[in-house]
């Protein structure tokens, strides 16, 4: 590494923000810009963090790319109209997101325990985002703007609850979001190309029911599009739940997915096709907007935002997962198909970071939902989409289409080491370690570069369990794919004279786990992995996953056939504290 890296000297010009540099979020805001309206209003059960690691900000500056005036209200009080008409009314549309995560998930633990912190909440204290975010924020603009303009849903918590869904809070099948919110329109996924052509198409006062990547309620049926079980065959009949989520999830990459519509009462929730991938250039000029990336200085009063340690000087390199653990949303949200910065984006965002005062040279990660995901692809998927008959990686294999490929990352990461200011560029994403395993050509390269380079004294693995009923379920690859990447990883960390770890992820209670295989993946952890494991987190069954449709139907979703799940409360943390269990380490196992 050059001398240069080695110190860090921030620049002389660095950055102060007012309040102009944000998006309005006041009406002082918009009177220093001579507005007396907004176009988009957008509200969010975050607070206003612009950042392009926030979705609603990404937003806010995609429309204001586009000419528009767009405010923001973030974590409005939902008891007065004081926050939700301190901008008026919007010209084209309100902007409804639940927030970086869903409402829900973000209000209760796995066993439905209130959580006192939220990370995107102004000191810190979770007392600002409603449960039911959409819904409530829908009904507060409805009460105080009687026969507004629409009303549009975005977000991860509308993108996974856009047809029928198992809601685990509630514990029951509740209908696509856009019924209970009452709301007019959804943009669903990423939803980047959805969100400039609906805009422009309200804005003209054209028909915007073709719109590829949006839901909407209609009278009538689209008898061309595929028609789901309705909402009350699903709550009859567990086994068309199935059948639903089937088509939903196989219905959600632009090259091959059609049209869902289903029958909810009367009415018909209408799914078009998803919205086109953006490309590298598209991908390039959003990164480049002017965020400020910091907290708006309305909410910076009440205190910093957690959120921001970690992602103010983090670089989002990718989008997209093709993984596909059954718990994780991410391939629903995002999409399975890779979507690829430019290295010459990426580096230009890493020298930005000088002209912050705070920046210290460190890059807190370089990386996307699964890091060595960058940069390669299935040339068969860019062609024709993803497969519905088979998975990118299932169970212990990896399809053959599938070239394995780090040698682009590598190479990212060295320019990254090497722009100037850089002292350190930690990798902390998610790393899939079979898939390093599975390139015989760049993945010894890669992990010797991360051992070297980008781990800051831990990397974080998720095999989350090791007995392979369990992990079949989770879409998780076998044990032995884990053994022999800690065998290499220490024989790299050995040769590089470091003592860095490799922390675990590990899940309790998923469908299909019974306290014996907790005490199977304890005596694992014992034996093969020579260590205890200090945290698990007990299985959430989120919205628009697979393993939460075995939650609710108690089925392997591929064979029909009962599923062990456990549903006690008192028994899903036993199963925790198996794992976690200081006294079993050094050898048996209580019973």
């Amino acid at each position: 590494m050059s001398r240069r890296n080695k110190s860090h000297q921030p620049k002389k010009d660095t950055l102060t923000f007012s309040e102009k540099d944000f998006l309005p979020t006041t009406r002082a805001d918009m009177d220093a810009r001579g507005w007396d309206y907004c176009d988009i209003i957008l509200v969010s059960g975050d607070a206003y963090i612009d950042s392009p690691f926030i979705g609603v900000a990404m937003v806010g500056r995609m429309l204001e790319r586009m000419g528009y005036k767009v405010g923001m209200i973030g974590q409005p009080d939902i008891e007065s109209d004081a926050d939700i008409s301190r901008l008026g009314e919007p010209r084209l549309y309100w902007g409804v997101s639940g927030g970086s995560v869903d409402s829900m998930v973000s209000n209760y633990t796995a066993t439905k325990k209130f959580r006192n912190t939220d990370d995107y909440t102004p000191g810190g204290k979770n007392n600002k985002r409603p449960d039911r975010a959409l819904s409530v924020y829908c009904n507060l603009i409805r009460r105080y703007f009687k026969d507004t303009v629409p009303l549009v849903l975005g977000g991860i918590e509308a993108s996974l609850r856009r047809v029928s869904h198992y809601d685990y809070w509630a514990n029951k099948l509740k209908k696509p979001i856009l019924f209970d919110s009452k709301a007019d329109i959804m943009i669903y996924g990423m939803g980047e190309i959805a969100l400039e052509e609906l805009t422009r198409a309200l804005d003209e006062k054209k028909d915007y029911t073709e719109i590829r990547g949006i839901c909407y309620i209609s009278k009538d049926p689209k008898p061309e599009f595929i028609q789901l079980p309705s909402h009350d065959a699903c709550l009859k009949d567990k086994e068309k739940y199935i059948d639903l989520f089937d088509a939903f999830y196989d219905n959600n990459d632009p090259l091959s997915a059609r049209g869902l519509c289903q029958s909810v009462d009367n009415r018909y929730l209408i799914q078009n096709p998803p919205c086109d991938y953006l490309d590298e250039n598209e991908m390039d000029a959003n990164s480049n907007l002017p965020f400020t990336r910091e907290l708006h200085p309305y909410h910076a009063k009440e205190g910093k935002v957690k959120c921001l340690e970690t992602i103010k000087f983090s670089i989002m390199t990718h989008h997209g997962c093709w993984g596909e653990c059954n718990f994780c949303a991410i391939g629903v949200h995002q999409g399975r198909t890779i979507r690829t910065r430019s290295e010459t984006s990426i580096l230009q965002e890493a020298k930005e970071f000088n002209q912050y005062k705070d920046y210290k040279g460190i890059i807190s990660d370089v990386g996307g939902p699964t890091a060595n995901m960058y940069g390669y692809e299935c040339n068969k998927k860019l062609k024709l989409g993803t497969c519905d008959f088979q998975r990118c990686v299932d169970a212990d294999q990896l399809c053959q289409t599938m070239k394995v490929d780090h040698s682009r990352n590598i190479n990212l990461l060295r320019q990254v080491r090497e722009v100037e200011g850089v002292r350190k560029a930690f990798v902390a994403s998610g790393v899939r370690y079979d898939l390093i395993n599975a390139d015989k050509k760049h993945g010894y390269s890669y992990l010797k570069e991360m051992v070297k380079y980008h781990i800051s004294g831990q990397m974080k693995v998720a095999p989350e369990h090791t007995q392979q009923h369990v992990l079949e379920l989770m879409g998780k690859p076998g044990k032995q794919e884990l053994v022999e990447f800690k065998k290499l990883y220490d024989k790299l960390n050995k040769e590089e004279g470091k003592n860095q770890f490799l922390t675990y992820y590990l899940i309790a209670a998923h469908p299909g786990c019974e306290e014996k295989d907790m005490h199977e993946l304890k005596r694992f952890t014992t034996d093969e992995l020579k260590m205890n494991p200090e945290q698990a987190q007990v299985f959430t069954p989120t919205p628009g996953t697979y393993s939460a449709v075995m939650y609710y139907t108690e089925m392997d979703p591929k064979t029909r056939k009962k599923i062990f799940v456990e549903k006690d409360p008192i028994k899903k943390e036993k199963q925790k504290r198996i794992v976690v269990a200081k006294d079993c380490f050094s050898s048996g196992f209580a019973s």
